[in-house]
């Protein structure tokens, strides 16, 4: 099955200690919404607040991000499914799309030789 990763967009700073309850029950639903739609989240991982983010362009070292913005990256998932449009349905499912937004890229895989 191919894989893709499924990058999730939360309204900065995207603390992952302020999910509200509402939140957190979407977020536990949402395996059993993958598998439905025949797929599966290999592994997933939230990220600490973008305020706590060290951004290195060449020499250049600062904190915070690479760029200010009302949205940051706050995790990652990587989902195999049957296809693209079936990755597309189970990301359209992810509670992050009610105030954020994700994702969806498939992951690479090198030409075979």
């Amino acid at each position: 099955m191919a894989q893709y990763a499924v990058l999730i967009y939360s309204p900065a700073p995207a603390d992952p200690m302020d999910l509200t309850p509402d939140y957190v029950a979407l977020l536990e639903r949402y395996p059993a919404q993958v598998a439905e739609l025949g797929g599966q989240i290999v592994t997933g991982f939230a990220l600490q607040p973008s305020t706590t983010a060290t951004a290195v362009r060449g020499d250049l070292v600062t904190d915070g991000p690479f760029i200010e913005a009302k949205e940051v990256v706050a995790g990652f998932f990587v989902l195999e499914a049957p296809d693209l449009d079936t990755a597309v349905r189970i990301a359209k499912l992810n509670p992050a799309t009610i105030h954020g937004g994700v994702e969806v890229r498939p992951l690479f895989e090198p030409p075979a030789e």
